[in-house]
């Protein structure tokens, strides 16, 4: 609502005393006395204001005699329990069978830390538990709960949680210093200014809606005019009976679309050779993401028929917008009738004098042969878990063997697309028989449905990118909320995304300011400490490992020292020297009136830095994550894990928080990526990051053993499918997750060998209100992080796709097989949580 003028209000906010502007008729006593005063005060009527104020007085006044009195009563209780003789505890350990769900074991009897942090700190972990719910059969709602109750999911978003939330306020400190030049003042160098320059830019382009509705669905229109003009273009030597399936001009299109982002086909990765030496970087070769997030959609009919309608949306929108330009042919489809003639779709500048074209008729029929085609495709496609066998996925082979499995791409000419450097002998292939299978099927599909492929793909990556009101923005917007269970015409905050943009685009740029202002002091070292704790007590644990002989226990003990452990932010390129980030970014150019084309410059620049990495060897200081990013990774060819510094942030991480949340929370993540090097794949590379199997042949059979009881107990788990029914989750498609969730123990073990040199330093202090023992906030610590709620569709995806388990079952599951767990919430033999160790997944112990 516009402001009114401050001249122009009736009454002012607050009474004060130049109101005041009658003039007195009454003369007043000069000098009256205290008494008179007093009778002239209690005599004169109140006013309803002071009235309130009295009240508000009164009330001040009881809460003040309330809270002195608590205080009183506890510092007295406190000082008889100082002053009493402390009691002898005996080693007996009675488990007796309750109705009633365990609580908490106590008041403390130590000091506590009554500090403004600790008490919002003690607030937070208070405010998220549900203590109606038993710890031991469900700890996920124990600890989570009050957080769910009180964090409804956001219409515009089919999942939330504590990941998410915190992403949201690492985007608010990213977006402060791009709204507040202010806040970057002490940032003076010239790099600095050049790149906050370039971050602002980028930033005011996504923001400006007006200006994105403006201009329309001009930009994506634009960008499949120059795909439709490679495609028609390319020439492509095949012989005389090929020459009808040629699909000429394959090759240049899909060079354009994957330099930009766009999935289509295949998908070329440059990482290291884990089958010869992992630190030389080659060509990996496999399949492209597909329209639907998983080949199990296309076989649901309601689904494929909202995507096909979805497809037709947007051919109409293109085909609309060719016609507002007046640059769309005339030809016309008759019903029942052939493709038009070559190109297709026509967008020769020049109309002829047909009739004007049915776009809707026209899209319809498009729209039908490209979801029939990509059913086709998916249906050739790997199941998802067959990436969790890495030996099964790196089949290296000349390049001369994909060139004749795939002879629709001339791949010498898809190379020069990219670098001019010399092209590589071999390749690594995902899956030689989705190669082939591709290849198939091209030469079973017209010309012109490929064509029509490649456009949808390109209009359903890129219209996210244009004004919401745009009908491209609306279609695909309407797949979206359909596939992950947002409420239908809910949008979020514009500035929340926009900042997410500048995140995925420049993002090591924009983390140079976010680490200045989230991770100073020493967060990096303590984080550091942290990891360095539990990879220590993962060695430790390993000689008592019963299914774990001696030589390879001790191999497993080398990767361990051998892992380059990452904390907080990169040095390439380097967070702290402004001309080395602005130099990364060199080619990506900005226009703050064209945020389309930013998205495509700043996608161009990172396709050709990645292919730059050809035949080089592998940068030991790169990243994969920017720093406020709130996730972290274990690359297995580099055989390192990395932490952001987005991740090293409440609830799961503070430079001043005692050390038993500290390895609750942070640890878990820390261990969880430590355990990845040992997990169902990760386990397959050795400490060089090559893969070899180096176990022998009893710890392989003692593994394997473990590795059936994490999928069987997975597979047992199951969601709600939104429609009446359950889906099973997929254990094999989730043991490594699983696996390294496992390690949990890990850094619970590397809490307690640490905990008295941490006490004695004044790490393990205690905090107010929580009357649980050290253990049992350790493991709140560690089950809060997971709290989230998600709509049935988004789960859904999820389980097909993800190979993370849900989080309840990344809580519940994991710490069923951890004993210690039951011990500290002493937890009755036969709860959920507390099985007998014959039923239990016992990875480290």
């Amino acid at each position: 609502m516009e402001r009114v003028p401050r001249d122009q209000e009736a009454v002012p906010l607050l009474r004060g005393d130049d109101d005041d502007n009658d003039v007195r008729t009454t003369e007043e006593p000069e000098d009256p006395t205290f008494l008179q005063r007093l009778e002239s005060i209690v005599q004169e009527p109140l006013t309803p204001l002071t009235q309130l104020l009295l009240v508000v007085a009164l009330v001040l006044l009881l809460l003040s005699a309330v809270f002195i009195g608590l205080f009183a009563g506890e510092y007295t209780k406190l000082k008889q329990r100082e002053e009493a003789p402390k009691p002898t505890v005996t080693s007996t350990l009675v488990v007796t069978q309750t109705v009633a769900p365990p609580t908490p074991t106590g008041a403390p009897t130590e000091e506590v830390c009554i500090s403004a942090n600790c008490i919002k700190l003690s607030a937070a972990i208070l405010s998220s538990l549900d203590t109606t719910q038993d710890p031991c059969e469900n700890f996920f709602d124990y600890a989570n709960g009050g957080w769910i109750a009180s964090h409804p999911l956001p219409a515009d978003k089919g999942s939330f949680g504590q990941f998410e939330a915190l992403s949201v306020d690492n985007k608010r400190v990213v977006q402060h210093f791009l709204e507040t030049p202010s806040s970057t003042s002490s940032f003076t160098t010239d790099a600095d200014e050049q790149l906050l320059q370039k971050l602002r830019g980028f930033y005011n382009s996504c923001l400006n809606e007006d200006r994105l509705d403006e201009i329309g669905t001009e930009p994506l229109l634009r960008f499949v005019k120059t795909l439709e003009k490679l495609y028609e273009g390319e020439s492509l030597e095949v012989t005389a009976a090929d020459e009808k399936k040629s699909n000429k001009g394959l090759t240049a299109a899909l060079a354009f679309l994957h330099s930009r982002g766009v999935p289509a086909f295949f998908d070329i990765q440059i990482e290291g050779d884990v089958g010869q030496d992992p630190n030389l970087m080659v060509l990996w070769f496999d399949q492209a993401p597909l329209g639907l997030p998983a080949k199990e959609y296309y076989e649901e009919e309601s689904l494929v028929s909202l995507y096909q309608n979805v497809i037709e949306r947007l051919f109409v929108a293109l085909l609309n917008e060719n016609d507002k330009q007046q640059l769309l042919p005339t030809q016309t489809l008759v019903e029942n009738a052939a493709w038009p003639s070559w190109p297709w779709p026509p967008w020769d500048d020049e109309p002829d004098e047909d009739p004007k074209p049915n776009n809707t008729e026209n899209a319809a029929k498009w729209a039908a042969d490209v979801v029939a085609f990509e059913t086709k495709l998916a249906n050739v496609t790997l199941n998802a878990d067959a990436y969790q066998d890495p030996f099964f996925t790196y089949n290296r082979v000349p390049l001369k063997n994909l060139t004749a499995s795939l002879p629709q791409v001339n791949f010498p000419e898809y190379f020069a697309a990219f670098t001019t450097r010399t092209f590589p002998e071999h390749v690594i292939v995902n899956s030689p028989g989705y190669v082939e299978a591709l290849s198939r099927l091209l030469n079973e599909t017209e010309s012109s449905t490929v064509e029509a492929y490649l456009v949808i793909r390109a209009a359903l990556t890129l219209s996210p990118n244009l004004g919401m009101a745009t009908e491209a923005w609306a279609a695909q917007r309407t797949l979206l909320e359909t596939l992950t269970g947002i409420k239908k015409g809910a949008v979020g905050d514009r500035a929340e995304y926009c900042v997410g943009k500048v995140e995925s685009t420049l993002g090591f740029a924009a983390g140079r300011y976010f680490v200045n202002a989230t991770f100073g002091g020493d967060s990096r070292e303590k984080g550091t400490k942290i990891i360095t704790d539990i990879v220590q007590a993962f060695k430790a644990s390993l000689p008592n490992v019963p299914w774990l002989d001696e030589e390879s226990a001790e191999a497993a003990a080398a990767k361990a020292d051998a892992i380059r452990v990452k904390v907080g932010y990169p040095i390439s390129p380097d967070t702290r020297n402004p001309a080395s980030i602005l130099q990364y970014y060199n080619t990506v150019k900005i226009d703050e009136d064209k945020f389309f084309d930013n998205i495509l410059s700043a996608r161009t620049s990172e396709a050709f830095k990645m292919w730059l990495q050809l035949g080089q060897r592998r940068n030991p200081n790169e990243w994969l994550m920017w720093p406020s990013m709130v996730n972290a990774y274990f690359n297995p060819p580099a055989n390192e894990i990395v932490f952001p510094a987005g991740i090293l942030q409440p609830p799961f991480f503070s430079h001043d928080w005692p050390s038993y949340l500290a390895y609750g929370a942070f640890g878990q993540v820390a261990a969880h990526e430590l355990t990845h090097a040992f997990d169902s794949a990760g386990r397959l590379y050795n400490q060089d990051g090559k893969l070899e199997n180096w176990w022998t042949p009893e710890s392989n059979a003692g593994f394997n053993i473990k590795q059936e009881c994490i999928e069987t107990q997975y597979s047992s788990y199951t969601i709600d499918d939104g429609k009446g029914g359950v889906i099973h989750v997929n254990g094999n498609l989730t043991s490594g997750e699983n696996i390294g969730d496992t390690g949990l123990i890990q850094s619970y073990r590397a809490w307690k060998a640490q905990f008295d040199e941490s006490k004695a330093a004044g790490n393990e202090f205690l905090l107010p209100g929580l009357n649980y023992t050290r253990e049992q906030l350790f493991f709140i610590s560690f089950g809060r992080i997971w709290g989230n709620t998600i709509k049935p569709a988004a789960q859904v995806q999820r389980v097909l796709t993800d190979p993370h388990s849900p989080n309840v079952y990344r809580v519940d599951g994991t710490l069923s097989n951890i004993p210690e767990f039951a011990e500290a919430f002493s937890c009755p033999t036969g709860a959920k949580l507390n099985p007998p160790n014959e039923q239990r997944c016992l990875f480290w112990s």
